[in-house]
């Protein structure tokens, strides 16, 4: 048995039993079949096809390319190292073994790395090893994960803890900045899931892709962005129509009408994250779980679409902020109420809108089959780029908003007027408690002495027991005792 093809089934495992002579090996569109196949089962294989590209890393397809250039390198740098000691009449003869035993490796390593044709083949975006792939990526990602969730925790505590009161405006920053670390988390998921998996993804990146976790975190990914676009859509068109009808002082616009946009912000970026999942899971395409601008239609249909909403969400905003500033006098938006706020949603506009620019074009440039780009470049680009906003919107309220400080300021007071009243109200208990405690041993003590003046009456008159009776009684009734408050 030379070729053997069990493409399309349902298998979970296969057996290696009898199979050692195989040549011809194909497996694809068995989705359940996970696991990693040895190559050692197989010593004869010459082409194989199999239903992920992590099982082709068992077979030399990652790594056997870089061990030859590798001992390439060393032995051309051993060679450098030989004529500049020979210049110096320090070369020294060397066993001839020594080369022999190279060039059998070498040519070992061309035959492994020629012998097995195996699709589809790893990649940046199927890698064996590392999911980041560098460590720049990884503390890239690691700084952003950590920065998110620390900014928008202060950023969400101060708009929704603060006693001070909250207008519509804050109400967006707060709720943009909720969604900020939802991306956050699901970048944290991806940092996760490469250190619990370091140097052996191999080994569980088809049950990762597969998952329901991968899933999940494209979910949150997708959501997060474009939640967070639209919430700063609908904050922009709010500064503008704010300040288009009152300069000196706030309008009290209609808070409901300004919660229902919201409504349906959240409930357009949910149905636009659960389309992949009802399209063909465009999320398992690849271990980063987000659909990627290249390879089936679907998936690059998806993503330009998704590109060309979101840049209509940029136009109006900016369309909407240039004609807000055209209309102004010099000097005149210093004088709108809350221009702080105009202004930094001027700032996020600004900086949402750069940081966009780079997945916009990867996406163009795929629709335009523009292959100048590397894979390595667009991977760090969905790393790094696409969540880094999550990071910078809450930096920028914080170092340069001043309603960050004031509500700040606000909730410690706050926070100290409670944790004094709490420590007061303690003080308060324990002083009833004690005066409560001395009441009762007032009691007692007061009782205890009635009945022993009872008791001292002489027993000798044994024949008048009902006087003594009648005389406990009394002295027991007689004791009059006030609760204590």
């Amino acid at each position: 048995l030379l070729c053997r093809d069990v493409s399309s089934n349902l298998l979970s495992s296969f057996p290696v039993t009898g199979l050692h002579g195989l040549t011809h090996l194909k497996l694809t569109g068995n989705h359940a079949l996970q696991s990693l196949i040895s190559s050692e089962n197989f010593p004869e294989l010459k082409v194989m096809e199999m239903p992920y590209a992590y099982q082709c890393c068992a077979f030399g397809a990652c790594e056997s390319h870089y061990k030859v250039s590798s001992q390439w390198n060393k032995d051309e740098n051993s060679s450098i190292d030989d004529f500049h000691r020979k210049d110096a009449g320090l070369l020294q003869i060397q066993d001839e073994r020594d080369f022999e035993d190279f060039f059998l490796d070498f040519e070992e390593d061309l035959k492994a790395h020629h012998s097995v044709q195996c699709s589809p083949s790893p990649g940046p975006f199927k890698p064996c090893d590392h999911l980041f792939g560098s460590w720049l990526i990884r503390i890239g990602v690691w700084t952003i994960v950590g920065l998110t969730f620390i900014c928008n925790a202060l950023v969400s505590a101060t708009v929704f803890r603060s006693p001070l009161y909250m207008s519509s405006i804050k109400l967006l920053i707060g709720l943009i900045a909720i969604v900020n670390a939802l991306m956050g988390l699901a970048s944290g998921v991806l940092a996760s899931v490469d250190a619990s998996t370091f140097g052996s993804f191999a080994q569980y990146g088809a049950r990762w892709e597969s998952g329901i976790g991968c899933q999940i975190t494209g979910l949150l990914s997708i959501f997060a962005s474009e939640a967070s676009i639209f919430l700063l859509t609908l904050a922009a068109l709010e500064r503008a129509f704010s300040v288009k009808h009152a300069t000196k002082f706030e309008t009290k616009s209609s808070i409901a009408s300004v919660k229902i946009a919201i409504f349906f912000c959240f409930m357009l970026a949910l149905i636009i994250a659960v389309i992949p999942l009802l399209t063909g899971s465009e999320y398992g395409v690849s271990p980063l779980c987000l659909p990627l601008p290249f390879g089936e239609p679907t998936a690059m249909g998806y993503m330009v679409a998704l590109v060309l909403l979101n840049s209509l969400c940029f136009l109006v905003m900016t369309i909407a902020y240039t004609k807000l500033y055209c209309s102004l006098e010099k000097g005149e938006l210093d004088n709108i109420w809350d221009c702080s706020m105009v202004k930094h949603i001027a700032l996020l506009l600004f900086t949402n809108c750069i940081l966009y620019c780079p997945v916009a074009f990867l996406s163009f440039s795929s629709l335009l089959n523009l292959t100048f780009i590397s894979p390595e470049v667009i991977k760090s680009i969905l790393l790094v780029i696409v969540p880094l906003p999550a990071c910078l919107n809450p930096l920028l309220y914080i170092l340069f908003n001043p309603h960050f400080k004031e509500d700040l300021g606000s909730l410690r007071k706050q926070t100290l007027l409670w944790r004094r009243s709490k420590h007061a109200s303690l003080i308060s208990v324990n002083s009833e408690d004690i005066e409560k405690q001395s009441c009762d041993s007032t009691q007692a003590l007061v009782t205890f002495t009635s009945a022993s003046i009872s008791y001292d009456m002489p027993t000798s008159n044994s024949l008048m027991p009902s006087s003594y009776q009648m005389t406990e009684s009394c002295n027991l009734s007689s004791v009059a005792f006030v609760p204590c408050h």
